[in-house]
C-alpha cells in the first residue's frame, strides 16, 4: 500500500498512507524532530473523522477515498453527494502539522474530528500506563500535556466545539509485523471536534508543539505553497522534473547552524554515505548551491582522524564513524560542488578536510583503514555501503579492499591533484594515483568485487570503475563491465546487489530469512540505477540516441508505474524478482537524488555549468 509524507525542514514529518490509515509505528500526523534532525517523538498519531449528512453519519476512515498529489498530499471522499478534501501540509522549520479540510455541500452536515495522541519516540511501542495525557480546553482548542515529555500538544480548530473525552486504543501496524519488527501499540483518544457546517467552507486542522501558533494556517499555506514554488524556479528545469525536485526538498534538513540530508523517511537519521551520495541531486542539479556549501562545511566541521561520520544516532545525535567510504565521497562531492559554483574559496577553506583524509588514509586511521604496500586502501569488515551486521556477523562482510573502495581512492587522489592546481597547492597526489592505477590494472584481471580476497560475487559495486570522473580501467574494460552489469544486475527499479545465479541470492526482501541477510544480497536498490546509466552513458559517449535508449529503457518504464499520483518519493528498495515489491523506507533520499541527477546530467545533458570550464584547464 502505498503512502504520502510531507516534512518541515527539520527532519519531522506526516505520514500516513494513501487511504489514510497507520499501518506503522512510524505513521503518524505529528512526528517531531526535538534536536533536529534526529530523536523523532510521536504526538499526533492519527485523526478519526466522521461526517453527518441528514441523520446518517460516516466514519470516513471506512469509506473510499481517492489520493491527489499537487504541492501536496489530498484526500478526496465523495459521499452522498457532498465532496471532502483533506490536505496535508507542515509549517516550515515549525513542528505544525496542519490538515485542510475543503467541504463542497449543498446541504447543512456536521464533521467530527477524533484525534488520536501519543507520547513516544517512534522507535518505541506505548502501552497503558506508560504515559497519560492532561486536557486545558482554551479558546478554538485544547492544548494536551503527556507525562513523559516537556512538550504541550496544541491542537487548535476555530469555530469548533471540543467535547474531552479519554480512553486507549490498541492498535496493531501490519506492516511492522510483515517486516518483523514491533507491531502492537496503544494510542490515546483525547476527546471529539465538531464542526456545523451550512454551507460548502474550508478550515484546518492543527497540532503543533510550538510554544506559539505565529500566523494564520492559512497564511502558512499560501507561504508553503510559495517556498515550493520559489524552489522550482530556482532549480529552472524542465516541468517534467517538478515532482522530483519538491521529493528532493524533503531531505534537506537544518542541522545546528548547518544543514544536513535525512537518508530516508521514515526510520532514518542523517548519514554521512548517504548525504554525500546524495548531494548532487538534492542541491546541485536544483541549484541549492547554499545548501550543498553548509553540508559540505557541515560534515567537514565532524571529520575527525580523516574519517567523516557515517552517521548520527536517533537517539542522541552522537556521530559513529564506521564507515570507509564515506570520506572518500566527500573529496568527489566538493569536486562536484566546484563544477556547478567555481567556487574557489570554499575548496581552499575545505583543503585541510580533504588533505587530512588522504593523510590519514595513507598513513592509516580507525577501523582498519590504511594504504597497504600495493597502494590501494584495505579496511576491516563492514565498512562499505554494504555494511548490515546481524549479531557479530556481517552479511556482506567485504574486509580488505572492496573494488568500489579502490575506485574511490584513485577518483579523490586525481581530484586533489586537480584541485592542488587550482588553488595554488602543492600537488603530492599526482604520483600517488598512477601508483594506485598501475596496482590495481595488475590485480584486477577478474571482475572481483575485493580484490584481495579474489571474490568474484556478480556486485553492482565494480560500476563505479566506470561511473566516476576518473577511472583506472580502459575503455574496453570499462564496456565489458557495464555490459556485464546491464546483463545481470538491472531490474525496472534499480539494481540487483547479487546476481541470480549466486547460490547466497535472495530474490525476497522478506520470507523464510532474516531480511538483513537479503538486504545486500538480491534486493534492488533504485540509486545504483543512476551510476549505471551514467556509466552506460559514458561509454557511448553521450549520444543522443543513446540517452534517448538510456530513457526509454532505464527511467521511464519504472516512472510509468509509479503512475500520475506520484509525489515524486522513490523507495529505498525493491525485491530483486519480479514483481519487484517496493520495500523499507517509503522514500530515500539517495535514490530519488541520483533518479533526478542522472536524468538531469546524464541523459537530459543539462551539465554543471563550469564542467566544461574545468575539464579544459586540466586538459582533459
Amino acid at each position: 500500500m502505498r503512502e504520502w509524507i510531507v516534512t518541515n525542514g527539520l527532519g519531522s514529518y506526516s505520514s500516513l498512507t494513501h487511504s489514510g490509515e497507520t499501518t506503522s509505528k512510524f505513521h503518524g500526523l505529528l512526528v517531531a524532530s526535538l534536536e533536529p534532525p534526529e530523536r523523532r517523538w510521536m504526538f499526533v498519531s492519527n485523526v478519526k473523522d466522521r461526517i453527518q449528512i441528514k441523520d446518517c453519519v460516516y466514519p470516513l476512515n471506512s469509506k473510499k477515498c481517492k489520493f491527489v498529489f499537487d504541492f501536496f498530499p489530498s484526500l478526496i471522499y465523495d459521499i452522498d453527494g457532498v465532496c471532502l478534501k483533506k490536505t496535508f501540509f507542515m509549517e516550515y522549520r515549525k513542528n505544525t502539522s496542519i490538515i485542510k479540510y475543503t467541504i463542497d455541500t449543498n446541504n447543512p452536515v456536521v464533521l467530527s474530528h477524533v484525534p488520536v495522541v501519543n507520547s513516544r519516540h517512534f522507535y518505541d511501542m506505548t502501552s497503558p500506563g506508560s504515559a497519560s495525557f492532561s486536557q486545558n480546553i482554551v479558546d478554538q482548542g485544547v492544548v494536551v500535556t503527556p507525562s513523559n515529555s516537556n512538550k504541550k500538544l496544541k491542537i487548535l480548530l476555530r469555530n469548533s466545539c471540543y467535547l474531552p473525552d479519554g480512553y486507549w486504543e490498541e492498535f496493531f501496524y501490519r506492516k511492522d509485523k510483515e517486516r518483523g519488527d514491533s507491531w502492537r501499540d496503544h494510542n490515546f483518544h483525547i476527546g471529539e471536534f465538531q464542526v456545523p457546517l451550512k454551507k460548502s467552507t474550508e478550515y484546518y486542522l492543527v497540532f503543533t508543539i510550538e510554544e506559539e501558533l505565529q500566523d494564520n494556517p492559512a497564511h502558512i499555506y499560501d507561504k508553503e505553497m510559495q517556498r515550493k514554488q520559489r524552489l522550482l524556479t530556482q532549480a529552472a528545469l524542465p516541468r517534467i522534473f517538478d515532482k522530483l525536485v519538491l521529493s528532493a526538498d524533503s531531505f534537506v534538513v537544518q542541522k545546528g547552524s548547518g544543514k544536513s540530508i535525512v537518508a530516508g523517511y521514515h526510520w532514518f537519521s542523517d548519514w554521512g554515505r548517504d548525504t554525500l551520495i546524495a548531494l548532487p541531486g538534492i542541491t546541485l542539479v536544483t541549484k541549492r548551491f547554499d545548501d550543498a556549501r553548509l553540508i559540505l562545511e557541515n560534515f567537514g566541521r565532524y571529520c575527525k582522524n580523516g574519517l567523516i561520520p557515517n552517521v548520527f544516532s536517533e537517539r542522541n545525535s552522537q556521530p559513529a564513524y564506521n564507515t570507509v567510504d564515506a570520506s572518500l565521497w566527500y573529496v568527489d562531492r566538493v569536486y562536484q560542488y566546484l563544477k556547478y559554483t567555481n567556487d574557489l574559496k570554499l575548496v581552499d577553506k575545505l583543503w585541510p578536510v580533504m588533505q587530512s583524509i588522504i593523510e590519514q588514509y595513507r598513513n592509516g586511521t580507525d577501523f582498519g583503514i590504511h594504504m597497504d604496500d600495493d597502494f590501494l586502501i584495505s579496511h576491516s569488515e563492514g565498512l562499505t555501503w554494504m555494511d548490515v551486521k546481524i549479531g557479530d556477523y556481517f552479511t556482506t562482510p567485504r574486509s580488505k579492499k572492496a573494488v568500489e573502495i579502490q575506485a574511490l581512492w584513485y577518483n579523490a587522489l586525481r581530484i586533489m591533484s586537480t584541485l592542488s592546481s587550482f588553488i595554488g597547492k602543492n600537488d603530492c597526489y599526482s604520483d600517488l594515483a598512477e601508483n594506485v592505477k598501475r596496482s590495481f590494472q595488475n590485480k584486477y584481471d577478474h571482475a572481483y568485487d575485493v580484490i584481495d580476497t579474489k571474490d568474484l560475487s556478480m556486485r553492482p559495486n565494480q560500476i563505479f570503475l566506470v561511473s566516476l570522473d576518473f577511472s583506472m580501467v580502459d575503455r574496453q574494460m570499462q564496456k565489458e563491465i557495464v555490459t556485464e552489469v546491464y546483463k545481470t544486475l538491472v531490474t525496472l527499479f534499480g539494481l540487483r546487489t547479487l546476481s541470480p545465479q549466486d547460490p547466497q541470492y535472495k530474490g525476497t526482501y522478506l520470507g523464510n530469512h532474516n531480511k538483513d541477510i537479503a538486504y545486500h544480497n538480491g534486493t534492488v536498490w533504485p540509486w545504483l540505477m543512476g551510476p549505471f546509466i551514467k556509466a552506460f552513458l559514458k561509454v557511448k559517449d553521450f549520444e543522443p540516441a543513446q540517452r534517448q535508449y538510456a530513457y526509454q529503457n532505464f527511467l521511464q518504464p519504472m516512472l510509468d508505474v509509479y503512475g500520475d499520483s506520484w509525489d515524486g518519493s522513490l523507495y529505498e528498495i525493491f525485491d530483486g524478482d519480479p514483481p519487484y515489491a517496493p520495500q523499507g523506507c517509503i522514500t530515500q533520499a539517495w535514490s530519488v537524488a541520483e533518479i533526478l541527477r542522472t536524468w538531469v546530467e546524464d541523459i537530459e545533458n543539462i551539465t554543471p555549468k563550469y564542467e566544461s570550464f574545468l575539464l579544459h584547464e586540466i586538459g582533459i
